[in-house]
């Protein structure tokens, strides 16, 4: 018989040739736990996925209920589903006025084509602009707006009608036109390595698209749910789109991803075609009903206010003569050292002492900071205490 690790080779597709290949038997809170006994401390949560910790007993009950109840019914948007309706209620409750009407998906990359399929039908354009450095998914179309090259050169012929501005320099918004169907933008680049909006950039940014009639979508797809220190990005900067994407953390760690728009704009999907974007799995009930033990889970306790306060710590305590910038909003950090090849060094060390990290696509001299946002104060110096011996080796 084959052991795990070896059927794991054997018979997953893999990502890459060197992928962390550590089994994980449990998770609980911010640890993940090895059948042979080795805990590891998780400072990315899944890549900005497990916002309310892994095994969180609410949402485990809440599931446990549901399936209890029923799974999946009927294709999306049929039949009235009590966990669809309640979630949706909830969410659109702390959005914008505007943002009123939810889409369900399964995932990041699936709010992204809805997205960009919703500019083009309600536009009547097809241009669509994006942003070098941007990662918006790995699906043909989300592909398209990938503002990297070296991702998508084995991949094209692509999306046509796709352009890229640089993030953050103003005089590239004069792209926009009365051509361009929509512009998606991370309000925060994450696999750039967390770059954040000079003061004023999306604010002249929403004003461009304004003027042209052009529809602003914000891809919150990382920035969501208390991980800058706000519910969203859109409340930290100020800035009102006409389209925000959700996943990752929306789920509560079940699949579970949206577009959300307001009803004048999500309504031109129901006709000239009928059914004109449609899917069988988006919003199961299961997904949403841990999606709504989680966000009341994050409002009840606060979490952004956890994020914002353990950021800071992070910043402080992060004190090595390896670092050259520590920066990020609440617990969406990168810490950026000299080389990659240093950040791989430290990850691998850091991993053989019980601390699990990353890199950015994008960006591989910096190393990723996003964990549950239910970490502690204790759990936070833990961690920096690990990174910073790991820094000490190399």
């Amino acid at each position: 018989m084959l052991s795990p690790r070896q059927l794991f080779f054997e018979n997953l597709a893999q990502t890459s040739f060197s992928p962390i290949a550590i089994e994980i038997e449990s998770a609980s809170g911010c640890w993940l736990h090895s059948p042979d006994g080795k805990s590891f401390f998780d400072l990315i949560a899944g890549v900005s996925v497990s916002n309310i910790g892994h095994n969180n007993p609410r949402v485990v009950k809440a599931v446990k209920d549901q399936i209890n109840k029923h799974m999946h019914l009927m294709v999306y948007g049929e039949f009235i589903q009590k966990p669809q309706v309640r979630l949706a209620e909830l969410l659109t409750r702390y959005l914008p006025d505007n943002l009123n009407s939810v889409f369900y998906t399964n995932s990041g990359s699936e709010s992204v084509e809805g997205a960009v399929k919703l500019s083009r039908r309600y536009t009547g354009r097809h241009e669509v602009i994006s942003f070098n450095n941007a990662y918006h998914g790995s699906t043909i179309g989300a592909l398209s707006i990938m503002g990297n090259e070296e991702m998508k050169r084995a991949f094209r012929p692509l999306m046509p009608s796709v352009s890229f501005l640089e993030f953050n320099r103003v005089d590239d918004l004069d792209a926009i036109t009365s051509a361009t169907a929509c512009v998606i933008i991370e309000p925060v680049q994450g696999e750039a390595g967390v770059i954040l909006p000079e003061d004023g950039f999306l604010q002249q940014l929403r004003d461009k698209c304004t003027q042209t009639g052009t529809l602003l979508i914000f891809d919150e797809i990382q920035t969501g749910f208390g991980r800058t220190g706000k519910m969203f990005a859109m409340d930290l900067y100020e800035v009102v789109p006409d389209v925000a994407l959700f996943a990752k953390g929306f789920g509560g760690g079940m699949p579970l991803g949206a577009f959300v728009s307001s009803r004048e704009i999500m309504s031109s999907l129901c006709n000239d075609p009928v059914l004109g974007h449609i899917t069988t799995f988006g919003g199961h009930p299961v997904s949403c009903t841990a999606g709504l033990a989680s966000l009341e889970f994050i409002i009840e306790e606060k979490l952004e206010r956890n994020a914002i306060n353990n950021g800071r710590r992070f910043k402080q305590l992060l004190d090595h003569n390896l670092i050259k910038d520590v920066r990020g909003e609440g617990l969406l950090m990168s810490v950026e050292l000299e080389s990659a090849e240093m950040v791989k060094k430290v990850i691998s060390i850091a991993l053989k002492k019980g601390v699990v990290t990353d890199w950015f696509l994008f960006n591989e001299n910096c190393i990723r900071i996003s964990p549950p946002l239910i970490i502690t104060g204790e759990e936070t110096e833990f961690a920096c205490r690990i990174l910073q011996e790991s820094m000490d080796e190399v």
